[in-house]
């Protein structure tokens, strides 16, 4: 009796498992481009290990990134991205905490594309600022992509930049994200 009580007590657990996945979905495989043109260079650098889940159900949605995935054309610029601007030693993660505020609008399981807006809190270069993206989830054979497209300001991030190279880098950094989600398993 008490095997049988063993083996049912480990069927309900295994089962709270799955039920705890459920409508979650998660990615390490995220692109994070980022794009800033000043009237002497243009730096563009793309991450293509951004780490994300998001909760369907409650709206929830994570990603972090590790700095120093960054690519760029020129050695150099990455070399100057890690050492001078973001300092990847001291910080070596970006990461964003928020909700999709329309969720509802959302149908998951739908096939389509869905306007969303997603707030939450941004952390780069050690610091936090409130952030507020427009974005688009498209759902396909039920699986879901997250799109976005906004701005930030790098002083908002205290990440300075020397004079000598004012007009090479714009303070204005515009930030594309392209994340593929895979249903959750909980592994």
């Amino acid at each position: 009796m008490r095997k049988y009580l063993m083996i049912a007590a480990g069927l309900l657990l295994v089962g709270s498992l799955n039920v705890q996945a459920q409508g979650k979905f998660f990615t390490r495989e995220g692109k994070v481009h980022f794009y800033s043109k000043a009237p002497m260079e243009e730096i563009d650098g793309l991450n293509k290990k951004a780490t994300s889940i998001v909760d369907s159900q409650t709206g929830q949605i994570e990603f972090s990134i590790l700095m120093k995935a960054f690519e760029f054309e020129k050695a150099l610029m990455m070399e100057h991205f890690n050492e001078n601007y973001v300092e990847s030693d001291k910080f070596p993660k970006s990461v964003f905490k928020g909700t999709i505020s329309n969720n509802a609008d959302v149908k998951w399981t739908t096939d389509g594309s869905y306007p969303v807006k997603v707030t939450g809190k941004l952390t780069l270069h050690g610091v936090t600022k409130d952030i507020t993206a427009d974005g688009t989830i498209d759902v396909k054979n039920g699986i879901p992509s997250a799109h976005s497209t906004f701005n930030i300001l790098l002083k908002d991030f205290n990440i300075e930049i020397p004079k000598v190279v004012k007009d090479k880098v714009s303070e204005s950094v515009k930030i594309v994200v392209d994340v593929p989600y895979q249903p959750f398993t909980g592994k």
